[in-house]
């Protein structure tokens, strides 16, 4: 398929996940001090220089966030989670693409974005915040001949009577009625359910994360998960009857086949985009919509594609500078031709003290030397007929000027 086939063809997707813009709440460190601020840029210019050099370029009709665009976003104050989101903002360029292309942004809300079901009963307020800005946490779009799913999954599991949860599960009900045969892909911030150490695929580079849900003890709303319960995940599948999953959440790659009554569906989990989630390869993936309208749901294998997109380890390059920094320094300082001028210092320095030392040593022994010659030794016997050097000075010698001298032979001739 040559360049002007695929245009025409199919819709260019970038997706994203858990940028995690850092706050106050990310390093445990004081707000606004100096290691957090740096720690705050290096991590802003990485994602930012990601969009500019890698994601940009591939000219994408659509940038999708899987969720946790914040890292604090709950429990931030107004005026914090304006700030966040205003970096955010800048990060991903996404003020110029809304004003000058044609580039479709489409968010999920993950839960460092609005928290768990024990923080929507105590704080309704983060969900109003939320939504004023990246509008409904359930919605559906289109992309080409591809419908895209939306879902909060923050609210799957909490509680059947609660208002955020049935709003969800009514919203998959209204979906689950229509029959239509396009290709649907389910994005959801937190993977579906699968066995503990369920293997991720080969790009996977940390450790199998297994199934865990944290509950209060009052009334067992949802305070954490790590993924959607079993039940749940298995009612998405039949309901929805996806041709691929989109996840998030979990900051490193795993993809894994689920079973479900219409057959295998496909979850795609990514990585974080930010070098500082716990993560050594960030990442991004590039998908590409069908435009072809597919008259049988069953055969749509060419109907969405993907590919997976590593971004520089960012970690291991701060570490190579640093030990260059520290390489170089050492050459400049012990370098014995081009060594800077504080080794030159330093080499005075050392001669001086080394010239002081020796002159002090031949003085010593010169003034012993001449004490040894401008005398002389006696033997004196005691009375026990031992035998001791007795050292005496030597007389100095009379010197007669050659005027006195050559007196005296005037006087006498006289």
């Amino acid at each position: 398929m040559d360049r002007i086939e695929y245009l025409s063809d199919y819709v260019k997707v970038a997706v994203l996940a858990d940028p995690q813009v850092m706050d106050r709440t990310s390093l445990h460190l004081p707000p606004k001090s100096l290691g957090l601020e740096i720690a705050e840029f290096y991590t802003d210019l990485f994602m930012r220089r990601a969009i500019l050099a890698s994601v940009l370029p591939f000219q994408p009709d659509v940038i999708l966030f899987l969720g946790d665009n914040f890292d604090g976003g709950p429990i931030l104050s107004d005026e914090e989670w304006q700030e966040s989101l205003s970096r955010f903002r800048h990060i991903f360029n996404l003020n110029m693409l809304e004003r000058s292309t044609n580039t479709q942004v489409y968010y999920l809300a993950g839960n460092h974005d609005v928290g768990y079901e024990a923080f929507h009963s105590r704080m309704p307020e983060v969900i109003k915040r939320y939504e004023k800005e990246f509008r409904s946490r359930n919605y559906r779009f289109t992309v080409g001949k591809v419908d895209f799913i939306a879902i909060d999954a923050q609210t799957l599991d909490g509680n059947s009577q609660g208002q955020l949860t049935s709003a969800t599960w009514d919203f998959v009900r209204n979906i689950s009625k229509d029959v239509s045969l396009t290709p649907r892909v389910l994005l959801s911030h937190i993977p579906l359910y699968r066995p503990d150490r369920t293997y991720c695929g080969p790009h996977r580079s940390s450790p199998i994360i297994n199934q865990k849900v944290s509950r209060t003890n009052q009334n067992q709303e949802i305070l954490y998960q790590n993924y959607i319960t079993e039940k749940s995940s298995q009612y998405l599948l039949d309901m929805l009857r996806p041709v691929l999953i989109l996840s998030g959440h979990d900051h490193d790659q795993c993809s894994v086949t689920h079973l479900s009554k219409h057959g295998q569906v496909r979850e795609h989990t990514l990585g974080t985009i930010s070098w500082q989630q716990g993560n050594l390869y960030p990442s991004f993936m590039l998908l590409s919509a069908s435009n072809l309208a597919f008259h049988n749901v069953s055969s749509t294998d060419d109907a969405i594609l993907t590919h997976l997109c590593f971004l520089p380890v960012q970690t291991y390059i701060y570490i190579w500078y640093l030990f260059q920094f520290g390489l170089t320094l050492l050459v400049l300082l012990l370098w014995p031709a081009n060594g800077i001028g504080i080794s030159r210092h330093f080499s005075g320095i050392m001669g001086y003290i080394r010239g002081l030392t020796t002159r002090n040593f031949f003085r010593h022994s010169e003034k012993e030397k001449n004490e040894d010659e401008n005398c002389e030794y006696e033997m004196v016997w005691d009375a026990e007929g031992s035998m001791h050097l007795i050292k005496k000075a030597l007389k100095a010698p009379t010197k007669i000027s050659s005027e006195k001298a050559s007196m005296e032979r005037y006087v006498s001739d006289v």
